[in-house]
């Protein structure tokens, strides 16, 4: 048996409508179509908390911080990745389109990174590869240079190795 709101006491249809037996038509017209929004519905797929790790990582590859961020890397666990012995005599002093400069303590050390240049580019390839590193050049202790000056002399300069 439908009842109007006409009939009816204003109680007994307050009772009616909290009851959902018979919403009012004000209430429809108040009604608001909600949008089925995943984002603000709990327990869906992708609510769940991330890490402090995962948040960082997604900041940095969104930044485009990955491939510098592997270069200081590289540079901070040289030791690691060449070794303690070759850590000591050698260190990495540029890096740029590719190329890793690293300088050594002696010429000796510098011909005997450079024969063992490919297996050093693959472990740096294997452990670092967002730094971009395709060669590396080995190079001897800084020497003073004797052509600085508004008089210097075209030529070869002293004989001498420094190392």
């Amino acid at each position: 048996m439908p009842v109007s709101d006409d009939d009816v006491t204003e109680t007994l249809s307050t009772y009616l409508r909290l009851r959902g037996l018979e919403p009012s038509k004000a209430a429809k017209r108040r009604k608001r179509r909600r949008t089925d929004d995943d984002e603000n519905q709990p327990f869906t797929a992708g609510r769940d908390p991330k890490g402090i790790g995962d948040l960082i990582s997604d900041l940095t590859r969104q930044s485009g911080w990955d491939s510098q961020l592997a270069q200081e890397d590289l540079v901070m666990q040289w030791a690691d990745a060449a070794g303690e012995e070759t850590a000591r005599h050698a260190s990495p002093v540029a890096l740029s389109e590719g190329l890793l400069t690293v300088q050594c303590d002696s010429t000796a050390w510098a011909k005997n990174l450079q024969l063992m240049r490919s297996a050093i580019v693959t472990e740096l390839a294997r452990r670092f590869p967002d730094a971009g590193v395709k060669n590396i050049r080995f190079i001897g202790p800084d020497v003073p240079s004797w052509t600085w000056g508004p008089r210097a002399v075209p030529g070869r300069g002293p004989r001498d190795t420094y190392g």
